[in-house]
Parts: C-alpha cells; sequence; structure tokens
C-alpha cells in the first residue's frame, strides 16, 4: 500500500471548515452595509489564506477555500444558475440531533425560464484558492446536479410554459453543469468534488414516501440522478478526477436521514462515471460496509469514520478496525480515510470548536500514513 499520487487520497477531507469568528464577522457587517463587497471580499481573502495554510500544516494533500464564501454549501450555487430564481419556501425542513429537532423553513428555487450557466459559478473562488495552494492541490466543491430538484419535484419548481416536456428540463440541468465543468478545467481545476444529498436520502425510507407522496417513482429516482450527474461529468478532460460525496444532511451538528447505502448501491457504484465516493460511516445511521461489495476496481470509497458533528475525537485502532472491516468487501488499495461530513455546511457550522478540527484532521492523517504507508 502506498499513498495516492492522484485525488482522492488516502488522507482526505470534504472540504467545508470552520469560519473564523472575524470572518463571520464581516459577513455580518457587510450585509449591514458596514463595509463594502470589497472589504468584505478581502477579508475572506485573508481568512482562506490562513486556512489553506492551516490544512498544508495538517498535511492534507488536497486543500480547499473552506466554503469560506459560502452562507450555505448548495444554494449560493443553485440561484446563480441562469433560468432559476430564489422565492419564498412552503416546504418545513426538519434537522434531528441527540437534543431535539431544528426546523425551519428555507428558501425555494424557481424555474422561470430555460436554464444556461451564464459564468462559471465559483470559478473566481476557485482561481483565488488555486494562488494561494502553492504545491498543494485545489480542490473545488459545487452541489449535485439533483439539487435542482430533489427539495420540490419538477412541477413544484418547474415553470410547464417554459418546459412543457420535463426531459427537456433534465438534459438542460445536466447541459448547464457541463458548461460549470468546463469552465473550471480551464481554469486549471484537477481536483473536482460533487455534493450530493440525494443519493444519500434515497436510502431512507421515509424519504422514498415523501417521493411518492408528490407523484414520483422513487424506485427510479436515484436512476435519474445518476444520469444526470453523468451527462454533466462526461466531457471532463482525462486530467480532472471528479469525486461525489453522499450526505444525510448536515446543519449545525443535525442531520436529517438515515439508512445504509443498500437501496443505490449497484447502481451507484457502477454506473455513476466518478472516481472516488465520499461516504459517511461515522455512526450507525449510515448502515453496514456491505454495499461496498458492488464497487468495482478501479474506483475509491473515501470511508467517512471521523464524525464532524461531535467533538469527542475517535480511537485511532478503532479507525483502523472499521477500515479492515470495510476491506473485506473492498480492496484496501481502493479505501481512503475523511471526515464524514465538512466541518461547517452553513456559515453557522457544527458544534466543535477550531482545536476540535484540527485534532479530527491531524487524526485523519496520522491514520491513513500508519495504514497506508
Amino acid at each position: 500500500m502506498s499513498l495516492r499520487a492522484a485525488p482522492p487520497f488516502r488522507a482526505d477531507h470534504v472540504g467545508s471548515l470552520l469560519r473564523p469568528a472575524r470572518l463571520l464577522a464581516a459577513r455580518a457587517d457587510a450585509a449591514a452595509g458596514a463595509i463594502t463587497a470589497a472589504g468584505l471580499r478581502a477579508a475572506e481573502d485573508d481568512a482562506i489564506a490562513e486556512v489553506v495554510a492551516f490544512q498544508q500544516r495538517v498535511g492534507l494533500r488536497a486543500v480547499t477555500d473552506g466554503e469560506f464564501r459560502r452562507g450555505s454549501w448548495h444554494m449560493d450555487f443553485i440561484y446563480q444558475i441562469g433560468g432559476i430564481e430564489k422565492v419564498p419556501g412552503n416546504l418545513l425542513s426538519v434537522f434531528h440531533n441527540e437534543q431535539g429537532d431544528i426546523t425551519f423553513t428555507p428558501d425555494a428555487i424557481r424555474v422561470g425560464r430555460k436554464l444556461t450557466m451564464d459564468k462559471t459559478i465559483f470559478g473566481d473562488h476557485f482561481a483565488f484558492l488555486r494562488s494561494v495552494a502553492g504545491q498543494s492541490v485545489a480542490k473545488q466543491t459545487i452541489p449535485a446536479p439533483s439539487m435542482v430538484h430533489y427539495r420540490s419535484g419538477v412541477r413544484a419548481v418547474v415553470d410547464e410554459a417554459v418546459y412543457p416536456d420535463a426531459e427537456e428540463f433534465w438534459s438542460d440541468v445536466s447541459a448547464a453543469y457541463a458548461e460549470e465543468i468546463r469552465g473550471m478545467a480551464e481554469l486549471g481545476c484537477t481536483y473536482l468534488q460533487i455534493d450530493d444529498i440525494s443519493l444519500a436520502y434515497l436510502n431512507d425510507p421515509d424519504q422514498r414516501a415523501y417521493i411518492a407522496a408528490r407523484g414520483e417513482d422513487p424506485a427510479a429516482m436515484h436512476l435519474r440522478y445518476i444520469g444526470l450527474t453523468n451527462g454533466a461529468v462526461k466531457d471532463r478532460p482525462p486530467g480532472m478526477a471528479i469525486t461525489t460525496h453522499l450526505c444525510r444532511g448536515n446543519h449545525r451538528s443535525s442531520w436529517v436521514a438515515s439508512g445504509g447505502y443498500d437501496y443505490v448501491a449497484e447502481a451507484l457504484f457502477n454506473e455513476l462515471d466518478v472516481d472516488g465516493f465520499f461516504l459517511e460511516y461515522d455512526d450507525e445511521r449510515s448502515g453496514g460496509f456491505e454495499p461496498l461489495r458492488f464497487v468495482p476496481k478501479g474506483k475509491y470509497v473515501v470511508l467517512g469514520l471521523v464524525t464532524t458533528k461531535r467533538p469527542e475525537l475517535e480511537a485511532k485502532d478503532d479507525l483502523k478496525r472499521r477500515i479492515d472491516q470495510a476491506a473485506k468487501y473492498v480492496p484496501l488499495d481502493q479505501l481512503c480515510l475523511s471526515g464524514q461530513c465538512g466541518f461547517a455546511s452553513t456559515e453557522l457550522g457544527n458544534a466543535l470548536t477550531h482545536a476540535d478540527q484540527e485534532a479530527k484532521l491531524r487524526l485523519i492523517v496520522e491514520t491513513a500514513r500508519e495504514v497506508w504507508g
């Protein structure tokens, strides 16, 4: 076994990191009109340069901007797709944790014209990240194309006068994402991660019941989403590694869905055209490793064994035992290690300190070095 020369790396991470207090203050000042957009940008630049240096110090080979310019891991992207409008939401979001539930009604989307990708949405984010990454691999994260649809369904989102044929809508979603990926490649991106809650949520019977209740077919939805992503990535250049992260919800240390990967595993691992899969495996909600038996040769699984939702530090020997258990279903050489999700999918972050975050990332790096060399 050896460390990998290409992504995903033996020690990797999902991407979002806890925001420093001064950055949160700058964002609040900008929202209140107390500083200019240029002032906020300067504060973001400084914080990102520091967090890149932090990732390098702990030994990570891929670095992200921590998603420091975003309030939300997905909506900051989706609202910039041409044709998508922000509208008031009417669906309650319910996140669970050990203390109870967090409920809120987020803004929604509406497709008011044919979808286009009028610019490389996170192009300027990536360009700055690359400028401060040095010899590290600059990793860009974007939400999956399924996020344009999953929460509400086609007809709740798409104006029928714009897309009388829903198949044209699906095709345009893939085409818009393909344009984003082309733009990222032109900027020199060699490591792109597509974050996807839908393919994880569909393992939960309650989520499948929700899909059925709105008149769609839960037995085919994961196949539709796999097709969407495949259409988006099919023209990527040979030098770009693409991974996907499957998430069951991550907001203020809370989650939405439960269930192992069994429902989607065979199609997910064999049909989704990506190089690696970041999978949550930090507690019993994630199920067992048995679905990994479907992973074909040449694809990699990044085991999210280290939780980003709680501050308690995992025991290194426990992580090694779980890696050994996973290796009964997929060869050890096709495995890597990471946190189970990001530390801050929204700018509020999870219930950990910056010291907790550092300890967990160092643990991932040290464990990977001991397991794979």
